[in-house]
């Protein structure tokens, strides 16, 4: 028989495309990263995985910059972000240098899926085993979150997650999301999602700002991210004794 898993250009008899699929459950096991839109701001937050006694954490990149205006948060294979990114950067300034505007958000989410979607087309290489979330601003200021996977589709979203359990952080956020939501609202919900699955709190949270009027972003500090973590913890102990006293 036939291992329709052995090369990417073929398909199995029921319309599968094992390797693609393949690259996809390695992007469920990355860390985890969570993209907000609020009326006026985008937030990323990303789960920062332990790193070794010795190691450098700065070094450790989960929410890159793509341009001035664009951010890139990823799960799945860091060496394979890596790339991308790279790739991504050069298409930005190309496309500034060729029509000296700065590119939508929607038309670097729509480069990134096709260059990982040419990866599954031609034998000799492998997909990327990546998926992005893009948060960025548009020309009117308004607000972008886009997010792409190793099949090269691009969609857009209010709200988001991927990497390890993306779906139930999914249906997280599905529940908690509102419409207009301020910057505070927006960030408190991005953590909120993230402790769904992180134990270690604000140590292990990355939080990331882009706002409509303000500058191009914001990377929030370990110590704004334990208050946000210890707002919510407030709120969670508020909530359980109203609950109780009503019993």
């Amino acid at each position: 028989l036939m291992s329709y898993d052995r090369a990417i250009t073929v398909f199995s008899p029921d319309g599968h495309l094992f390797q693609v699929e393949y690259a996809m459950e390695a992007v469920k096991k990355g860390a985890a990263a969570v993209g907000v839109r609020g009326k006026d701001c985008v937030v990323l937050a990303v789960e920062r995985r332990a790193t070794a006694k010795l190691q450098d954490p700065r070094t450790i990149r989960k929410i890159m910059q793509l341009d001035s205006h664009i951010m890139l948060a990823c799960a799945g294979l860091n060496a394979d972000a890596r790339v991308l990114v790279n790739k991504a950067r050069v298409e930005c300034q190309s496309r500034r240098l060729t029509i000296e505007v700065p590119p939508t958000v929607e038309y670097m989410a729509r480069y990134i899926a096709r260059v990982q979607q040419r990866y599954t087309l031609r034998g000799g290489a492998r997909p990327f085993g990546i998926a992005t979330l893009l948060a960025g601003l548009n020309d009117d200021g308004r607000p972008q979150l886009w997010h792409t996977d190793p099949s090269g589709i691009h969609t857009e979203w209010k709200a988001n997650a991927i990497g390890r359990h993306s779906t139930s952080l999914r249906e997280f956020l599905e529940k908690h999301w509102t419409d207009g939501m301020s910057e505070e609202d927006a960030v408190k919900l991005g953590v909120r999602t993230l402790l769904e699955i992180v134990d270690s709190g604000a140590k292990n949270v990355e939080v990331l700002v882009m706002r409509t009027h303000e500058g191009p972003h914001e990377e929030l500090s370990e110590e704004d991210v334990a208050g946000v973590v210890a707002a919510i913890e407030a709120e969670a102990a508020e909530a359980a004794a109203g609950e109780g006293g009503q019993q």
